[in-house]
């Protein structure tokens, strides 16, 4: 994986484009991918074991924190057809990946931002992400806590995080982190990993 900057604005180096086949929500898919985004060859260990995991999204307003080349927003995308994905991530070959993956599949309900462009205003029925860990705690804890607090009151965030690399410290520190009203609890345990469920009450 070329992590050199796989969480910059744009990363180094021309991209190499490749096609990938892959399974989202139990169907093999047709996509496309490139070098300098995190796991460009395919599904990393983290993000089919919180696919596994998680229940089928719920709301009209989803988001996935760190889009990559897409595959929780492809499949929240094809699970909920009625509902608007929003993916956001600082690369912009990123998001150009995740936008031109959701055209291969047909999807209309999906829209690849940067940070900055989200309205501000929008409040999220369903989160999921595999966090960029390795970006550092001080930038890691001001990315959840930029997005976290957006959930719709009644709303439920899914993050998965390698148990060495702090989940359990990281689950302590957004429930006393989080506004009021907001519970964290360890949903699940699938070998190295943590499910962590952020959940908003109403």
């Amino acid at each position: 994986m070329e992590s050199q900057h796989y969480f910059s604005a744009q990363p180094a180096g021309p991209g190499t484009r490749r096609a990938l086949s892959v399974v989202l929500a139990g169907e093999r898919r047709d996509l496309v991918t490139s070098s300098g985004i995190f796991s460009p060859d395919g599904l990393d260990k983290g993000t089919a074991i919180l696919l596994d995991a998680v229940p089928e999204p719920q709301g009209g307003l989803l988001l996935d924190i760190g889009c990559g080349w897409g595959p929780l927003t492809l499949t929240m995308a094809l699970l909920a057809r009625d509902a608007r994905v929003v993916a956001v991530d600082v690369n912009e070959r990123s998001l150009a990946l995740t936008a031109e993956n959701a055209r291969r599949l047909g999807l209309d309900n999906v829209a690849a931002q940067a940070p900055d462009e989200v309205d501000d205003a929008l409040e999220f029925d369903t989160i999921w992400s595999n966090p960029p860990i390795r970006i550092g705690k001080q930038e890691l804890h001001a990315l959840l806590l930029r997005w976290l607090p957006r959930l719709s009151p009644g709303g439920r965030a899914w993050l998965v995080v390698q148990k060495n690399l702090g989940a359990d410290s990281l689950q302590r520190w957004l429930g006393e982190e989080l506004p009021a009203g907001f519970g964290v609890r360890r949903a699940d345990t699938s070998k190295s990993f943590r499910i962590l469920e952020v959940h908003r009450g109403r």
